[in-house]
C-alpha cells in the first residue's frame, strides 16, 4: 500500500483548498474571485460577437466562475463604436469586450482613434468560417453560378455582409479577386450584425449573404435559405455544404475572436478574469458550444495570444490593402 508522508498529505490539501472541481477539470481558486462581469459585444444582438458574449455569459454562471454577468451591446463603425466606449468610459466593475477579426479590420478601415492597444489581451477563444447564402428561390444554385454572375457585372450582385472591413467584407472581396474580378467593384452592403445580414438576405434585398454559418443555420436547416459554400479550409462538422475550394474557389478565409480586458482593470481583478476564461475552455459546455455552433477551438491564453494579435494586426492591413480597402 502507498503511504502519503504528513508533508505530502498537507501539500494536498492545501491544494484541494485552492481549486474547484467541476465534472473531472480543477479549476484555480482565482476564478472564483470574479465577482462580476459585463462583457460589451461590439455590434447588435444576434451577430457573431453577440452569440460569443453570450454563450460566455452563461457558461460562467452556470459553472459558477463568475458571480453576475451581463452583455451589453453597442453597435456600429466596424466595432470601433463599441471599442471606443469599452476604452473610455469608467468601469463600475470588471469589464470585457469580445474582439475579432472584424474589430482588427474596422480599427484599421475607420482610422479610429481608439485602438486595440489600448486594451488588455485576455484570450483567444475560437474561429469560424463564413458561410454563403442564397434565398431559396434564387435562381442561383451553385457557386459556379454566383462566380458567372459576378463576372458577368460584379456591380448586380449584391452582398449582404457585417461591418466594413471585417472578415465578410474581405472574403468577398477575395473571392472576386480569385476569380478574376476587381474587388472594388463588388457591390457590398454593410449591416450592422449577423442578425441584420439574415434580414436583408431573407427578404431579398440582397443578392447574396455572407456572415458566420451559424447565423444562417436555423433558416438553411428550414428551407428558407441555400448555403453555397462555406469559407473554411474544411467543411463543418455536419454540415453538407462545400468548401470554396471544393467549389471551384481557391481560397480559405476564417474568422476568430477572442477577449480582452478594460485598460483599467486591477491586476486581481485581470489575473480572476484569466482564471475565468482558462477554466471555462475545460468545461463540458464549452465544448458543447463549439460542438453546437461549428465553431474551431482555437484558445490561446494571453501572452500567447497578445503575440498572435501584434502579428494579426499586419496580416489584416495587408489582406485589406489587397481587397482594395485601404
Amino acid at each position: 500500500m502507498n503511504m502519503i508522508t504528513r508533508r505530502a498529505f498537507s501539500t494536498l490539501a492545501a491544494t484541494a483548498m485552492a481549486a474547484v472541481m467541476i465534472g473531472q477539470a480543477v479549476l484555480p481558486a482565482q476564478a472564483q474571485e470574479l465577482k462580476s462581469l459585463q462583457i460589451l459585444a461590439p455590434s447588435s444582438a444576434g451577430s457573431g460577437y453577440d452569440q460569443l458574449a453570450r454563450a460566455i455569459q452563461g457558461i460562467l454562471q452556470e459553472n459558477k466562475l463568475a458571480g453576475a454577468v451581463e452583455v451589453q451591446n453597442v453597435a456600429g463603425g466596424g466595432g470601433t463604436v463599441g471599442l471606443s466606449q469599452f476604452v473610455t468610459t469608467k468601469p463600475r466593475h470588471p469589464n470585457a469586450l469580445v474582439i475579432g477579426f472584424a474589430l482588427v479590420g474596422g480599427v484599421l478601415t475607420t482610422k479610429s482613434a481608439v485602438t486595440l492597444d489600448q486594451t488588455i489581451p485576455i484570450a483567444r477563444l475560437m474561429g469560424e468560417a463564413d458561410a454563403i447564402v442564397v434565398p431559396v428561390n434564387s435562381d442561383i444554385k451553385t457557386m459556379a453560378d454566383l462566380v458567372e454572375r459576378l463576372k458577368a457585372d460584379p456591380s448586380a450582385v449584391s452582398w449582404a455582409g457585417g461591418s466594413i472591413g471585417g472578415v465578410d467584407h474581405v472574403a468577398a472581396g477575395l473571392i472576386a479577386k480569385t476569380v478574376g474580378v476587381d474587388p472594388k467593384k463588388i457591390n457590398y452592403v454593410v449591416h450592422a450584425g449577423g442578425g441584420e445580414v439574415l434580414a436583408s438576405t431573407l427578404g431579398g434585398h440582397a443578392t447574396v449573404g455572407i456572415s458566420g454559418y451559424e447565423e444562417f443555420r436555423a433558416q438553411v436547416d428550414a428551407g428558407q435559405l441555400r448555403a453555397l459554400a462555406v469559407t473554411g479550409d474544411t467543411r463543418i462538422d455536419g454540415v453538407d455544404v462545400p468548401t470554396l475550394k471544393e467549389a471551384g474557389v481557391d481560397l480559405a478565409v476564417m474568422n476568430w475572436r477572442g477577449i480582452m480586458a478594460h485598460p483599467k482593470l486591477d491586476e486581481k481583478d485581470r489575473a480572476g478574469l484569466e482564471a475565468a476564461i482558462a477554466a471555462l475552455v475545460k468545461t463540458p459546455q464549452w465544448k458543447e458550444a463549439l460542438a453546437k455552433r461549428g465553431w474551431i477551438d482555437t484558445y490561446l491564453p494571453a501572452k500567447e495570444f497578445e503575440a498572435f494579435l501584434a502579428d494579426e494586426q499586419k496580416r489584416v492591413e495587408s489582406a485589406l490593402k489587397e481587397v482594395g480597402l485601404l
